[in-house]
Order: C-alpha cells, then structure tokens, then sequence
C-alpha cells in the first residue's frame, strides 16, 4: 500500500487521489443488489490521458488491480471495487472536447454525462440518439463500457451505432486509438466495436469520437391500452410488421400500470393488463399515430388515446418514466433485470414472467421497450428476508433462463458485470467463452483490468 501510494503520487496532483477509509467505500459498487464489492485500497480521479496512463503503468509495475469507473449508475455490479484495487474514476474527465457539424461528429472524454452532451449538439441543431433512463447522470464512457440503449433504440439503434473511433489506455499504460472519424471505414478488425460493451475489462476509454444525427421534429406520442398482454404484443408486432418506425414503442404490464397509477395518480383504469406508448418524430406525426392507433384497436386496445401537441406527448409519457421509481415504492428492494427476446416472442416473454412471479410468490413488473423486444422485469421483495430474498435471486434467473429458451439474450444493455457471470457462459457456450477469455488474455494478461467482472 505504501508503495502502491508512492507511485501514484509521484505522477499525479494531490486531488487526484482519496485514500480517507471513510471515503473510499462510497466508490465501492454501483446500484446492482446481489453483487458482492470488495474494498479498494485508493481512488484515483484523473483529469488527463497522461494520469490515466501513469495509474495503469503503476498498477502494471505493482501488479494492482485496475477497476475503472464512470458514474456507477450500473446495474449489473460492473463497477464494483476488488479488495486491494485502484478506483479508476473517470468522472472529472468531462469535457466536450469538439462538435464538428459538417462532419456530425463529438469528441468528448469519459465523464461527459449524457445529457449535457445531447444538450450541447443540440444547439448546433444536431442530435445524439442514446438515451439510458439515467441519461441525467450516467456518463458517455460508462454507457461505452455497457453498449447502454434507452427508449429510443427501436428508431435510433443502441451505443455501439455511435461510437466511430475510441483512445483506450491498455493494462500496461500504452495507448491505443481505434476507428475513425470518416463516415466509412473498414480498415482491419474493427477494434472499437470490441470496445463497446467490455465493461473495463480490455483498456480504459479515455476519448471517443461519436457520431450525432440531424436534430429530429418534435415527437407525437399515443397511449394504448388493453385487456391483455398478449394483445398489446400482438399490437407490436403489427406495428413493426407493417414498416412503421415509432421514434419510441414501450410497453407496461398490470403490475406496473398499478404501481404507476398510485404513485403518478395517473387516472388508468384498474383493467388495464398492458399499456403501450408509441411515439413519431417525423414529419407527420399525427398521420403515423393514427395509423398505429389502427392496429392497436384491430389488436383489441380497450382506449387509444393520441395526443395533439408535444406537451400532451410529455404528459403520457411520464407514465413509462415513472415506471421505475413506481414499483420501488412496492416492497423495500428491487432487482432490475434486462432480458431482450425476439419481438414475437415478447408475449410469451410477459406471459412466463408472470408465470415465475406466481412460483415464486413475489411481485414482479414488467415495463418493456417493445420495439426491440428487450424487457426490464423487476423483482420487488424485502431484501431483510433471507426466504425472500433467495426467493428473489432464483426468480431472476429463471427469468434470464426462459429468455434464452425464447430464443433471447441475458442482457439487451445493462451488461454482465457480476451479476449474470454465470448466465453469459451458458449464453456463449464453451467454445465462444474460450475465444473470449483469449481477447481478455491478449489486451490484459496479468488479468488487472476490472478482475471477476464477464467471466
């Protein structure tokens, strides 16, 4: 430790570094239950590349473990510490470093939080479509680390579409740049899309160059709501099957739409199983509305409610975004899952949901973003409980277990971490892990970047 303290010292501004016992725990572990964190020895919040680069070559030298951070709004327990690890906390790198609007590109560095990005290309009428729920406070380098998505996906795509070109600093403090700038480029392997989604477990990002959109029109939203589930998936279904593109298509089931109507006071009618939101941001938003309204009723909607302006639209959508903090209000814990299935088989998804819900005796919501089939079951229990608890865990996975019998993915875009360690080798096989454990090995073979975290 006293070495360990030296070192750094040696290469870094006194502020960059928080060793008080009292402190360093707060930088532990992100917002995933179940997931162990271990104690880290320091926290490091460097400014610049070169801070970034003398950490990993002390850690290198010493053989520390190495876990990076962004703002730890995780919630797979990726940004959990190790015992004995350098906290690599990349917040206080937070600057938009250029908005080029010919080239409709940013270059910004890790800390950079998603709104204050997507609000500074706006005023250059320019748009950055990746929208995690926690856009107001999880940063562009921890959306990277995860492939993060958000409620825009169905239209605008996922993080790993945005991302052109990445400056990494490697386990042992070289750095590395991958991708490009241009509009093409399929020079080599592509080694910023295996970047994308590593979780810090290859290199530290520590620039990115992302691609932005035009500004879009203002979006129209819809509200529709059924007497089943099955039939608010047939409406999805429907809708994509005709060719529409909803900038937003979400989905909340009976349990959710209960919870959102006693926290939200949202007037829904105690029969609504489902409710679906679907939103446009072209140039006519009012005809695609009424078009998708069409099939949700042809579907079996009880009530299809358009709205007429865009503060009408905000309005019916608080009912998804309040989604969350209304099924915490149920029981005193929750685990967020984030099992993504194909789009027909969403129904079967919610209807096996349920299903464990009912094994398990628990409450479990279900608010989904239905155009890309990728579901947020949430465990509600008492985390005091060891029964419920257990009770809790073994729910989770059977839910995980049935998305990949329906042909689905562990996690859509809140990542492996430590939480679904075990899940990503059954999803993977032998032979796929093997070929990613020798990735891990080739960029970091001292095993020092995020140890634990993926396998």
């Amino acid at each position: 430790m006293d070495e360990l303290l030296r070192r750094l010292r040696a290469g870094l501004p006194a502020e960059a570094l928080i060793t008080d016992p009292d402190v360093t725990p707060t930088y532990a572990r992100d917002m995933a239950g179940f997931c162990p964190a271990g104690d880290p020895a320091v926290v490091v919040l460097p400014r610049t590349v070169e801070e970034v680069q003398h950490v990993m070559r002390t850690a290198t030298a010493l053989r520390v473990p190495v876990v990076p951070q962004g703002a730890r709004t995780g919630l797979s327990g990726a940004a959990n510490a190790t015992d004995g690890c350098v906290v690599l906390s990349l917040v206080r790198m937070d600057r938009v470093l250029e908005i080029n609007p010919v080239d409709r590109t940013a270059v910004v560095e890790p800390g950079v939080v998603n709104a204050v990005l997507s609000r500074a290309v706006a005023e250059h009428g320019l748009y950055y479509p990746p929208d995690p729920s926690s856009w107001e406070t999880c940063t562009i380098g921890g959306n990277i680390g995860t492939a993060s998505g958000g409620l825009c996906c169905v239209k605008y795509g996922v993080t790993a579409e945005y991302v052109l070109g990445l400056d990494v600093v490697l386990a042992d403090g070289r750095l590395l740049s991958t991708g490009r700038r241009t509009a093409k480029g399929v020079a080599g392997y592509d080694l910023t899309r295996l970047f994308v989604g590593s979780e810090g477990t290859l290199g530290v990002v520590v620039r990115a160059v992302l691609a932005l959109r035009p500004k879009p029109p203002v979006q129209l939203a819809l509200a529709a709501e059924f007497a089943s589930t099955a039939e608010a998936c047939a409406a999805v279904c429907a809708v994509m099957e005709r060719g529409h593109t909803p900038s937003l298509l979400e989905l909340m089931d009976r349990t959710t739409v209960q919870a959102v109507n006693r926290l939200g006071r949202m007037g829904l009618p105690d029969s609504t199983a489902a409710l679906l939101l679907a939103a446009f941001d072209t140039p006519d938003p009012a005809a695609d509305l009424a078009a998708v309204g069409e099939l949700c009723t042809a579907a079996g909607a009880t009530q299809v409610v358009p709205a007429d302006d865009p503060a009408e639209s905000e309005l019916l959508l608080q009912a998804r975004r309040m989604s969350l903090p209304a099924l915490e209000t149920l029981a005193p814990a929750t685990m967020i899952d984030d099992v993504c299935v194909p789009r027909s088989r969403l129904a079967d998804m919610l209807d096996g949901t349920a299903a464990v819900a009912e094994t398990y005796g628990l409450t479990i919501g279900v608010c989904a973003h239905a155009g890309d089939g990728n579901t947020h079951p949430v465990v509600c229990f008492d985390h005091t409980d060891p029964d419920e608890s257990r009770r809790a865990r073994e729910s989770f996975d059977a839910i995980m277990a049935l998305g990949l019998e329906l042909g689905g993915t562990i996690t859509g875009e809140h990542g492996v971490g430590v939480l679904k360690k075990e899940w990503l080798a059954r999803e993977l096989g032998p032979v796929g892990l093997e070929l990613q454990r020798g990735i891990k090995k080739t960029f970091d073979p001292l095993n020092l970047l995020n140890p634990g975290k993926l396998f």
